[in-house]
């Protein structure tokens, strides 16, 4: 059992709120302020870390029922859902049936519009962790002493990083919240999507010599900046019309130099209860079924992929099956063109599909049957033992070394200078044997990408790779339910970004509009 001490925090009334999303608001927890709190107790700053972790993982430190964010659903804003609603859902490998306001938009790639409850939930949570890790970041810089400062602050403005990250990747601009804007009372200016990538590519540099090489689980260390820098340079010329894949196998290159991780011999393992103990996760977000309770989490991915009309659920340790998610012939097709090849394939990951009593073309996204269930992640032991529980104990990997093999096998093809393609094919081998499938000869832009399909479906990255492939949008490359019909069609580039939520246009008039919403 994975156990997180927490404490509940207090947001520093109005400072960031009034300048950038004034709808944010959270009622304090306790009468001290973080200031005051941590003159008193300077190891409180360990469970006020850990709920900045927490901010990626659970809908709130109070419960499954109870949300960080002020009006938001509980359930439905934590942002591991958010990551999966966005990333996968949008893309070509898994649509949800269930067809309620916002998440059919998604899983159509129709009618996104700023009113998308869906978007402003991970808008939110993108602006809720921000302020606090900077006001957290402020206090220790400059108002109390805690021992190992230097550490704590690094964690601190990775995760604000992080955040960052993935507001660039979904939205493109925003508010920038830093240490020196933070108490800004009149709202910010708008940053542009390179602005913004320059702060994090600063602010990640600044703390890799700075941040411990290694950490307890759960928490980042320099692996795990260098991993982020990876991802970021990976993907700057979308982001800012600049390609630094150099940039991007050099940091892919230092994660595997560091030497602390290695590939899992058992490739499910990585999805399964006790992950926590997989020598391939660089960086997870901890879930548990007792301690860290989510709908959110991978509760919503395991849950979301059982239905006991034809599924068994306890074999998966769930008490619920949600019956909405599943895949397309766009996943597991990368596997066989057929049911039967898919059942026959050797490939470890092909088995990770529930085909009995479901059809393999996906006529009717809304017909359970319809489409392949995903069964890549399970509240079972990666023995097969644990218990049944109604929420889940696997921890999502958001960072892990497989990924880090096909980073800086697509940037040698993309003819980094800082990577080779012999050595890119070797990593992509490893990645095939690992899954017991057959080596390769050559590899090609393409066979990374179809690579990446197979070995990182339902990780939150598969929007990103299409956009960066330069194939989510446009109608060269159609998929199941693209742009709401059965056999795909064109999707407007705008598509590459999501609309800025109503209420932060409202809240901050600086703000601007994405370009066709």
């Amino acid at each position: 059992m994975k156990k997180i001490k927490i404490y509940s925090l207090v947001l520093m009334a109005g400072l960031f709120f009034s300048a950038c999303t004034n709808d944010l608001e959270t009622e304090p927890k306790f009468e001290l302020t973080l200031e005051e709190l941590l003159a008193r107790d300077p190891n409180a700053v360990e469970g006020l870390l850990s709920r900045m972790y927490s901010t990626f993982a659970l809908s709130s430190v109070s419960g499954p029922n109870d949300s960080d964010i002020a009006g938001a659903n509980a359930g439905e804003s934590p942002f591991i859902r958010g990551l999966v609603n966005l990333n996968d859902f949008t893309a070509d490998g898994m649509k949800n049936k269930w067809g309620d306001n916002g998440l059919d938009q998604l899983t159509t790639t129709t009618g996104w519009n700023s009113n998308n409850k869906f978007f402003k939930y991970v808008y939110d949570r993108i602006y809720y962790t921000i302020p606090q890790t900077t006001n957290l970041i402020l206090i220790l810089k400059n108002k109390v002493d805690v021992a190992n400062e230097e550490q704590y602050i690094s964690e601190l403005r990775f995760l604000r990083a992080l955040s960052y990250y993935y507001l660039i990747d979904f939205f493109g601009k925003g508010p920038l919240v830093n240490d020196t804007t933070f108490e800004t009372t009149a709202p910010l200016p708008e940053a542009t999507r390179a602005e913004l990538f320059n702060f994090v590519e600063t602010e990640l540099k600044e703390i890799e010599g700075q941040i411990a090489p290694s950490n307890t689980y759960g928490r980042a260390n320099q692996a795990v900046v260098q991993m982020l820098l990876a991802k970021l340079y990976l993907n700057a010329e979308v982001y800012t019309g600049t390609a630094r894949y150099a940039d991007a196998a050099t940091y892919a290159s230092k994660v595997i130099a560091n030497g602390g991780y290695q590939l899992e011999t058992n490739f499910a393992k990585n999805f399964r209860a006790d992950n926590n103990t997989s020598k391939e996760i660089i960086f997870p977000l901890i879930a548990d079924a007792t301690s860290s309770q989510s709908y959110g989490n991978t509760t919503y991915i395991v849950n979301g992929n059982l239905n006991s009309t034809t599924m068994n659920l306890a074999a998966y340790g769930a008490t619920e099956g949600w019956g909405g998610h599943r895949a397309t012939k766009a996943w597991y097709g990368l596997f066989a063109s057929s049911a039967a090849g898919l059942t026959a394939s050797n490939d470890v990951r092909a088995k990770l599909f529930w085909t009995t009593d479901h059809h393999y073309e996906m006529n009717d996204y809304k017909e359970w049957t319809d489409g392949y269930p995903s069964i890549k992640f399970t509240n079972k032991n990666s023995d097969g033992t644990g218990n049944v529980t109604p929420f889940s104990s696997t921890d999502f990997p958001l960072f892990r070394l497989a990924e880090t093999y096909l980073i800086y096998a697509e940037c040698a093809l993309r003819g980094a200078s800082t990577a080779t393609v012999p050595q890119a094919l070797t990593y992509v081998n490893l990645i095939r044997s690992r899954a017991n499938a057959d080596a390769l000869t050559t590899i090609s832009l393409q066979t990374v990408l179809d690579e990446r399909g197979r070995e990182l479906g339902l990780e939150g990255v598969r929007r990103q790779d299409l956009i960066r492939y330069g194939m989510f949008t446009g109608g060269t490359y159609l998929w199941p339910w693209k742009g709401g019909v059965v056999n795909g069609t064109s999707i407007p580039d705008t598509y590459k970004v999501f609309p800025i939520p109503s209420s932060a246009l409202q809240a901050n008039t600086n703000l601007t509009q994405n370009p066709g919403y």
